[in-house]
């Protein structure tokens, strides 16, 4: 069995940001925090530019590092295997946001502390997704066993040249990619 994570279909993105507006609107985010962030890339040059969309939010990983640099157990790895935070024992420090290689983490100023995507922990917890999964029209997140994601989708990937390598963190996270997104040899912009 593998870990729980999210399935993303790059292929099937078309960038509305639906995902992004759900879980902003889910999670009452005020303006500036983010926790499921939608990004337009352009890469390549002219006379073949080329653009893909990418959805990301926490990768709840195997090796996450924001769970190493959390002083007070706030960040940690729940039961099911994913990674969790404890507004309570939160101190606001931002050590998890510094660790953390996908900027996942934010600091949250209103509350003096961090929040981050549970994977919508509550929801899954009455047999429900994530609210980004429910909320994408194109149907290209998906949430569960990653090991069964990869059986599903087939050809799959968790390595994209605007992420870091994934032998850093071991994300749960499956990704169909456009070919595009996968060259580490090509130039990329985020627009």
């Amino acid at each position: 069995m593998g870990y729980l994570g999210f399935y993303f279909d790059m292929t099937a993105c078309i960038g509305c940001r639906t995902c992004q507006i759900a879980c902003k609107d889910k999670n009452d985010l005020k303006v500036g925090t983010i926790f499921r962030q939608a990004r337009t890339y352009e890469v390549g040059v002219y006379p073949a530019p080329g653009a893909y969309h990418y959805s990301g939010s926490c990768n709840h990983c195997a090796q996450p590092k924001c769970v190493e640099g959390c002083p007070t157990g706030a960040m940690h790895v729940a039961e099911d295997g994913t990674v969790q935070h404890d507004r309570a024992k939160c101190i606001g420090c931002r050590y998890c946001t510094w660790a953390c290689p996908y900027g996942v983490p934010q600091f949250i100023k209103d509350l003096g502390k961090v929040g981050k995507c549970d994977g919508c922990k509550d929801l899954r917890d009455e047999g429900k997704n994530p609210v980004c999964v429910d909320a994408c029209p194109m149907r290209a997140l998906e949430w569960g066993d990653t090991d069964e994601l990869k059986a599903k989708h087939g050809d799959t990937t968790s390595e994209l040249a605007i992420l870091p390598e994934a032998s850093r963190t071991k994300p749960s996270l499956v990704i169909k990619a456009k070919r595009i997104a996968a060259q580490k040899d090509f130039r990329y912009k985020e627009v």
